[in-house]
């Protein structure tokens, strides 16, 4: 479902709530191109928490023109976050359909997904985990407070309350959760991948190890540097 330049030549308009689709005109299918892309960047780097008011400035852009194509900041983050969970669920089953070694499948999955940033644009029902009681870690805007916490609880995936019109059901991340899973189980029934590790470990991982920095040179080598730190720490050693 992510937007990929001229895949778009024959973009069609939302209602904004799922409704009939109309064929844009090429000024407009311009100006949702930048909208997508400034909205990916901005909330990249400052969370969903960004006003559209900063999405509508790095598109260049009025504000009433992200309006028109998305009648709420919700209907666009949604939109943001089905497109980098269908991403990151396409790079988990590339792994799984190339690499014939468990743990190197799941090496290359993280890598990918880190190296596209995807993991900063997860949406909140993926990186709900639980610390004995059920709390959410937003990230990325309370990722070093939310990691900084000296106990060392166990990290759980929660079940999601039924769903509310603001926050429909997402096939797109019960989709990505079960393939990400595929990848675990198959590590840890290899050994190569600690047994305590969970689907909600390896999504963390690809949440933090994506920071946004103002140089793309050190994002890259940041990203690449912490993310051999955290591979190692998921790795399971010899007993002995």
């Amino acid at each position: 479902m992510h937007l990929q330049g001229s895949s778009w030549s024959a973009a069609v308009a939302s209602d904004g709530n799922g409704g009939r689709n109309t064929p844009l005109r090429v000024d407009a299918q311009r100006n949702l191109e930048h909208v997508l892309r400034a909205a990916r960047e901005v909330f990249g780097e400052l969370g969903y928490g960004a006003p559209m008011e900063d999405v509508a400035r790095r598109a260049r852009v009025g504000v009433g023109t992200v309006y028109r194509r998305f009648p709420s900041k919700d209907v666009l983050v949604r939109r943001i976050a089905e497109e980098e969970t269908a991403r990151l669920t396409d790079q988990a089953r590339a792994a799984l359909g190339q690499e014939n070694e468990p743990w190197s499948a799941l090496a290359r999955f993280l890598r990918t997904s880190v190296a596209s940033g995807a993991g900063r644009l997860l949406p909140p029902q993926v990186l709900r985990v639980g610390v004995d009681v059920e709390t959410e870690i937003r990230l990325p805007q309370q990722r070093p407070a939310a990691l900084a916490a000296p106990a060392q609880p166990e990290l759980r995936l929660v079940e999601r309350p039924t769903a509310t019109e603001n926050e429909p059901d997402d096939a797109g991340a019960a989709a990505l959760l079960e393939v990400v899973g595929q990848l675990v189980e198959r590590a840890r029934a290899a050994g190569e991948l600690r047994p305590d590790v969970t689907v909600a470990d390896v999504l963390l991982v690809i949440a933090t190890a994506a920071p946004s920095l103002p140089d793309a040179a050190q994002q890259a080598a940041a990203s690449s540097r912490l993310l051999d730190i955290l591979l190692d720490g998921l790795r399971s050693r010899p007993v002995g």
